[in-house]
């Protein structure tokens, strides 16, 4: 019996997590204006915090995301507004020393055959390589979590005849970690990216009076997809009021709903 448990400890302790050191520098989104056949040139900033050589590979996917907390990573031309195609890395694997930085290129080559205006993305996936190195002298098994990045790669094409069109799923009151939260979900369902902030004006039901207004922090917003602003509301009393949710992107570009509200007792 004390041998089974001796040999259970054992197995315990050779399961090994591990995280790459591998960190992005220069930002999980980057953004272009763009026009028919022109060239548009990018780079992805890396450093390997580890003190170990990192295997890095890069490659591209189509990305989705929705109000309930889905998220999608799909083969390049899932999206009928991927721009995957478009990229090309100079690079598709990198080994970076141990304290060391790097850069990885690419190119955005727009076709002389795009006509609708908006935006199109994909996104540029960074992802540490473990080398697998069996060891037949150890019983157990090793297990290495990663930590990969997805690089989001949005070109605007005729931004100024594209739009967003921001509409609102659904408001609910949630406790979220301590706070009295108001939880809007906003959908996308124009062809322009954008980064709006979602506020409520509230109002006394009876009076009419304005008690105050409550934002949230502003989130980008891919044409056809949606997600849920937090906005915390821990300063009203339970009671039920009159309410406008608006949301305004950073054109001032503004949509509105007026909405009963409850705050009830937690």
């Amino acid at each position: 019996m004390v041998r089974r448990i001796l040999l259970l400890v054992i197995l315990i302790f050779q399961f090994c997590f591990c995280k790459a050191g591998i960190v992005i520098l220069n930002g999980l989104s980057h953004s272009y204006k763009v026009e028919n056949g022109k060239v548009y040139k990018g780079k992805i900033e890396m450093e390997n915090t580890s003190n170990q050589p990192q295997s890095v590979k890069i490659f591209l996917q189509d990305f989705s995301y929705k109000s309930d907390g889905t998220i999608n990573y799909s083969a390049p031309q899932t999206n009928n507004r991927t721009n995957a195609d478009w990229i090309k890395f100079n690079t598709n694997l990198v080994t970076i020393k141990g304290k060391q930085k790097t850069e990885v290129y690419y190119e955005i080559t727009i076709p002389n055959t795009i006509s609708n205006p908006g935006s199109y993305w994909s996104v540029i996936m960074v992802e540490p390589v473990e080398d697998l190195k069996p060891d037949d002298s150890k019983q157990g098994v090793s297990i290495t979590s990663v930590i990969r990045y997805a690089i989001q790669v949005i070109t605007d094409f005729n931004a100024d005849k594209a739009k967003p069109d921001l509409k609102f799923e659904s408001i609910k009151i949630e406790n979220e970690e301590g706070f009295r939260t108001a939880q809007i979900a906003i959908a996308n369902n124009g062809n322009l990216y954008c980064k709006p902030t979602a506020s409520l004006e509230i109002y006394n039901r009876k009076t009419g009076e304005k008690i105050g207004t409550f934002s949230s922090i502003a989130m980008g917003l891919l044409p056809h997809t949606s997600k849920k602003f937090s906005i915390k509301l821990n300063t009203l009393t339970p009671d039920k009021y009159n309410a406008v949710i608006i949301a305004t992107d950073e054109n001032e570009n503004a949509f509105a709903l007026n909405v009963e509200l409850e705050v009830k007792n937690d």
